[in-house]
């Protein structure tokens, strides 16, 4: 529920991240509407333009709303206990082959209802919000039959009604192999283009498929078939990989227009120089990398002298990136990976909703969406610098603040 809806806000005296730069001087901000409509720097703006305007605020750093373009924020259950195994010395491949990681997840998933999903969804969603999220990535795949799966985008839509944020629904029917198609990896993904991607399609609960190209789960080939299917029926692309190693799903991304392509620690420069010509975003997910201790980084200096944009995002899920905290998921991206606080903050705002197909987003220029985040710090470095909640006074989703202190 949105507090005290106003159609004329404004803002004075903001240190202003565009979701590319810090502008350069202290800004006044008026939004109508829903959009931006005004942006002025110290001394420039015209005191008739305040007029039926309500001023909301002074000082602080306003932002776009974060774009976590990558999470899987529905689902049943807990992985505690692979936690535990993984400290134990258990790979995150030996875990899978066993019957657990995403497996595990899909018993528990699929033995939820709907209600129960949206009840489990809902405290993590909140969690995202509080920390500035106004645009946010849902992916299934922890369905693994059509049922389940068409259960799980429904249940993303919904989270996207029942609280003030934009859900972009993503199928990831091509996750893992279920049981019950065992040794029979390609009968499985003709269920997925055959029957899946056409449900999704039909019932309009799908914004983009995606598919995890790995040894551990479907091979490039198999991939290319999801993607074709999914061009059929006017769904966007995106590709988990290159994750634990180089199968050269970038590449392939990159041929089929693919938004992204998500995780690439195993990246080479064959598969930089592709997405770079396909305009492919490249999504960094640190949070996996931080929970899986891996140690291969992905190639940040390659992705910078090729001018591929980089996203960030939480990857929020059960096994390899239980994180609904964005900010953390800066400083990680800084400290882990190296880039700087403004690469990073570039990463969750502008490049994320990029990544997501949606330029319009993830910016504060005059005629954009008022998406917007008000934070009580000095500089925009911050968010990256120090993992502390609280910072964040306003919160404002197309026009109307949701979220105040």
């Amino acid at each position: 529920m949105s507090l005290s809806p106003q159609l004329r806000r404004l803002w004075r005296d903001v240190t202003l991240f565009d979701g590319l730069c810090v502008r350069p001087a202290p800004m006044t901000v008026l939004v109508e509407d829903g959009r931006v409509v005004g942006l002025w720097s110290q001394g420039e703006f015209d005191e008739h333009q305040a007029e039926a305007a309500i001023e909301c605020g002074r000082g602080g750093v306003m932002t776009p709303g974060l774009v976590d373009c990558h999470s899987h924020l529905v689902y049943a259950g807990n992985r505690a206990g692979e936690f535990e195994q993984r400290l134990e010395g258990v790979s995150y491949a030996e875990i899978a082959r066993a019957g657990g990681g995403i497996l595990s997840t899909v018993r528990a998933t699929r033995a939820a209802s709907e209600e129960q999903l949206v009840e489990a969804s809902l405290p993590r969603l909140d969690a995202l919000l509080a920390d500035g999220v106004t645009t946010l990535e849902i992916k299934s795949g922890y369905g693994l039959s059509v049922a389940d799966e068409l259960k799980m985008l429904r249940v993303a839509r919904r989270l996207g009604q029942l609280r003030p944020v934009r859900v972009l629904t993503t199928l990831l029917g091509a996750h893992a192999l279920p049981p019950e198609f065992a040794g029979d990896s390609d009968g499985y993904i003709a269920l997925v283009c055959n029957e899946m991607i056409p449900a999704a399609a039909a019932e309009g609960l799908a914004d983009a498929v995606d598919v995890f190209c790995e040894h551990i789960a479907f091979s490039p080939a198999q991939c290319e078939r999801v993607f074709q299917a999914a061009q059929r029926h006017g769904l966007a692309l995106k590709a988990h990989a290159e994750q634990l190693s180089n199968q050269g799903a970038s590449a392939l991304a990159a041929r089929y227009q693919g938004l992204s392509a998500d995780h690439i620690e195993f990246l080479d420069e064959a598969g930089v120089q592709a997405m770079a010509a396909a305009g492919t975003v490249a999504v960094l997910l640190p949070g996996a990398f931080h929970c899986l201790r891996e140690t291969q980084l992905p190639p940040i200096e390659l992705l910078r002298r090729h001018k591929v944009p980089m996203a960030v995002a939480s990857d929020a899920n059960p096994g390899t990136s239980p994180i609904c905290f964005p900010t953390l998921v800066l400083n990680l991206a800084c400290t882990l990976f190296r880039l700087t606080p403004r690469e990073a903050l570039s990463g969750m705002t502008a490049h994320g909703a990029r990544a997501l197909g949606r330029p319009d987003l993830g910016r504060i220029e005059v005629g954009s969406p008022a998406d917007l985040c008000l934070w009580d710090i000095q500089q925009p470095a911050e968010l990256a610098y120090a993992v502390q909640p609280g910072r964040l006074r306003q919160r404002i989703f197309k026009g109307d603040l949701t979220h105040a202190c």
